[in-house]
């Protein structure tokens, strides 16, 4: 494949990903008025499941070995039970700007993994980028008067991003062992088995929820649940994992975008200048000039060098 076309294609993926996981906080929303956190969280992982599994029969997927179960059930767990169910309470008390602008933080706590535990290259610059798209996406939040009160609610949100985090940074060695559709699977397969736990009382709320709420859930288990993690293992798989959450800073712009849209809530001018911010902080990450290690890998596969 073509340099340029590699470039192409991971741009479509950053896109999917920002668009995909923004609508995701509205729809979470709309879904927490018929339905707990958990049972939320576990009705949304059955549906992605269940598509995971019709794609799984089209592409003959064969299964894992043995020896990575362990593996795949604990990141299956961390990125997938941790981060929906903590994102789902968390949402419960803290508004859309404070909780897009804790999970935008997944970028920050990936590069130090990253870094930490794998070696992988995160630069002045792109460190430099990062601290810009971060104050761009407070600015956001600020605008939005959600503040920034230490409560139960911001700690699980954090859990969430920490969680996701290290489901993203211990990935690659799977990804390049099974590639980014298999591994995915595999691991959205185990987190929703571990949510199997809050199986008795789901029929009974999917029976009394409102169907904005049901449609909601389905909308979240295929799309934002399935399609993102599909993306992030494919940039992850040829970048490296601070490289596949660079761009998540954007989340919370298009998450104020698309509730604009949808809502019909109408960001504050304080929300207009964060995002602003935030887009000059990604572009800072990704200049050309500071990402000589990003390029290489687009032209021989690598992802030892970011």
């Amino acid at each position: 494949m073509k340099l340029a076309d590699k470039k192409f294609m991971v741009i479509g993926a950053h896109s999917t990903i920002i668009i995909l996981w923004a609508s995701a906080f509205p729809g979470i929303r709309a879904g927490l008025e018929s339905y707990s956190p958990e049972h939320l969280a576990l009705f949304r992982l059955l549906i992605g499941s269940a598509a995971l599994g019709v794609l799984a029969l089209v592409t003959k997927m064969r299964l894992p070995d043995i020896r990575d179960f362990p593996a795949i059930f604990m990141l299956g767990f961390l990125g997938f039970t941790v981060y929906h169910t903590a994102l789902n309470m968390g949402e419960k008390t803290v508004n859309a700007g404070p909780a897009s602008l804790i999970v935008s933080m997944t970028p920050i706590f990936s590069a130090a993994l990253a870094a930490l535990f794998l070696r992988e290259r995160f630069g002045r610059v792109r460190w430099t980028g990062s601290a810009v798209s971060f104050a761009g996406a407070a600015l956001i939040s600020l605008g939005t008067g959600g503040g920034f009160e230490i409560q139960t609610g911001i700690l699980f949100v954090i859990l969430a991003s920490i969680s996701e985090s290290i489901y993203f940074v211990f990935q690659t060695k799977y990804l390049n062992k099974y590639g980014f559709l298999s591994f995915t699977s595999y691991t959205v397969w185990a987190g929703t088995a571990f949510m199997l736990v809050y199986l008795p009382g789901l029929g009974n709320e999917i029976f009394h929820a409102s169907a904005e709420s049901t449609l909601s859930v389905l909308y979240l288990g295929i799309f934002p649940t399935v399609i993102p993690y599909i993306a992030l293992a494919f940039l992850a798989s040829i970048g490296g994992a601070s490289e596949a959450v660079s761009s998540l800073y954007l989340t919370p712009v298009m998450a104020f975008v698309i509730a604009w849209v949808w809502l019909g809530e109408v960001p504050a001018m304080l929300s207009i200048v964060g995002g602003l911010i935030a887009l000059a902080g990604v572009v800072i990450i990704h200049r050309k000039d500071s990402s000589k290690g990003v390029t290489e890998i687009y032209e021989n596969g690598s992802s030892k060098n970011i």
